[in-house]
């Protein structure tokens, strides 16, 4: 019978001990702990993805509004998943910067960076107004006329992706936009 106490492997090292083994378990967990939230679905990055987007056009609008001295409406179409940027002297949808010749309207069901994103609503100040308008000062109106009638009390566009749900919020007087959500 061999004695256990000297037993050792082919090139005379015995095993790894259980302290070690607990080490290397311990370590693994953290890196898994570390590396599961960077992991998260193809739907959760695209509201967040299309949240980004909307955050930036809703301030790219402003700031038409701003320098061009007179008022630019962004209207969504929650049907439909989609938006326009509208010069609203002459309520035509302005031309995108980056495709010249195109209009400015952004359709989130036919985007392949944003196919799995519904818009649930775009609510300005909870009275079914689908459309923001700034003014020559970047002030936020709800609807399509910037006049003291329809100045913003509170505004929110609603995103959802599966089971995440994401805001994107415009605050009233300043009209800074945020994103609020997981």
């Amino acid at each position: 019978m061999p004695d256990f106490k000297t037993l050792k492997g082919p090139k005379g090292f015995g095993g790894f001990t259980l302290v070690e083994i607990i080490i290397v378990v311990v370590i693994l967990g953290i890196a898994a702990m570390i590396a599961v939230p960077m992991f998260s679905g193809a739907a959760d990055m695209q509201v967040r993805a299309a949240a980004n987007r909307i955050a930036a056009d809703l301030d790219y609008a402003k700031g038409l509004a701003i320098t061009h001295q007179k008022p630019y409406s962004v209207v969504f179409y929650a049907s439909s998943e989609a938006y326009d940027i509208r010069d609203t002297t002459s309520d035509t949808v302005v031309d995108n910067p980056l495709r010249s010749g195109f209009a400015y309207t952004i359709n989130l069901a036919t985007d392949s960076n944003f196919d799995q994103v519904d818009i649930v609503n775009a609510d300005f100040d909870s009275d079914g107004t689908d459309a923001i308008t700034f003014d020559y000062l970047g002030s936020p109106y709800h609807g399509k006329t910037a006049d003291s009638a329809n100045a913003l009390n509170s505004g929110r566009v609603t995103l959802q992706a599966g089971n995440f749900t994401i805001y994107v919020d415009v605050e009233p007087m300043t009209g800074y936009v945020t994103i609020a959500g997981p």
